[in-house]
């Protein structure tokens, strides 16, 4: 069978997501209208729906079929946008733009958006339990531990609240580091490990090497955002340029200055890249992927 390029592949599955999140998430029509809107103009629409290329790049690994893996990816996407209506609110990060458009809480309502947020993480965890997913219920159990392990207070929140805690004062690289594995890192390495249960069983060594990929790819997607807020412009990244550096939030750049930032994203890909090796051509899309994660220049 012909294997696609990169360009034509991510885009058959960022279509595919857009459908199927359309379909999983509540119709706007359906009561509470507003609360469903406020979900549905979070998800739908826009973003490069990194996390699912990584459940479904991860998944090539396991042979694991599309439809698994689109709920595996929906789940991901959804945390992933519920983190964001919370972290534009003003009590956090106060922007009023996201993936080009108005935030949900200027577009809505504060109490609209931090709603939407609710159900949308909860939304997320009863489709990864919806659907069987994996050959053994056991590996279900560990995908659902997993997401919420790296959504939680040793994830995600917690990375954010080291963040919010953290403006205004310097931090070194391992504090940054550490901040980023939770805050961005924690749901990147889920995406890749999720996709790897809803196939053929992996070996313990061989799911090792893939959690090591994921976490160095966790932490390149942040040095490279961190690149981008000061290279890129608003209409170009489609959020708030510079609003780290005006916020006096701890980065890459702030504390290594752009070209030593540049050279440890090309030092993470490097080493994500070994982690690679021994995988040979199924691990072709993870290739793929962490070279637009490093490179990307929007």
């Amino acid at each position: 069978m012909k294997r696609h390029d990169f360009q034509t592949w991510s885009f058959a599955i960022q279509q595919q997501m857009e459908l199927a999140l359309s379909g999983i998430l509540p119709p706007a029509s359906q009561l509470p209208q507003r609360l469903h809107e406020a979900m549905r103009y979070a998800v739908l629409g826009g973003g490069k729906r990194v996390r699912p290329l990584l459940v479904f790049a991860g998944g090539e690994l396991v042979n694991a079929s599309a439809e698994r893996l689109q709920y595996a990816a929906a789940a991901v996407e959804m945390i992933h946008a519920y983190s964001l209506v919370h972290d534009d609110m003003p009590c956090m990060d106060d922007d009023v733009l996201r993936r080009g458009k108005p935030t949900v809480h200027v577009e809505f309502d504060q109490a609209t958006a931090l709603l939407a947020g609710d159900a949308l993480q909860t939304a997320a965890f009863e489709v990864l339990a919806a659907h069987p997913l994996c050959a053994e219920p056991s590996d279900q159990l560990k995908m659902l531990k997993l997401l919420a392990t790296a959504s939680g207070a040793g994830g995600m929140a917690g990375g954010q609240a080291i963040d919010l805690a953290s403006v205004g004062q310097p931090l070194s690289l391992p504090e940054l580091e550490h901040m980023h594995i939770l805050k961005t890192g924690a749901l990147i390495r889920a995406a890749v490990l999720l996709g790897s249960y809803c196939g053929d069983a992996m070996a313990a060594e061989e799911r090792e090497r893939l959690d090591r990929f994921a976490k160095l790819m966790g932490l390149a997607f942040q040095v490279v955002d961190d690149i981008l807020d000061v290279e890129a412009d608003t209409a170009t990244l489609g959020k708030t340029a510079g609003k780290d550096a005006a916020h006096d939030k701890p980065t890459y750049v702030s504390l290594l200055g752009l070209r030593q930032a540049k050279e440890r994203a090309a030092e993470l890909e490097a080493d994500a890249m070994a982690c690679l090796a021994g995988f040979g051509e199924r691990a072709e899309r993870l290739r793929e992927l962490a070279h637009f994660i490093v490179h990307r220049a929007f």
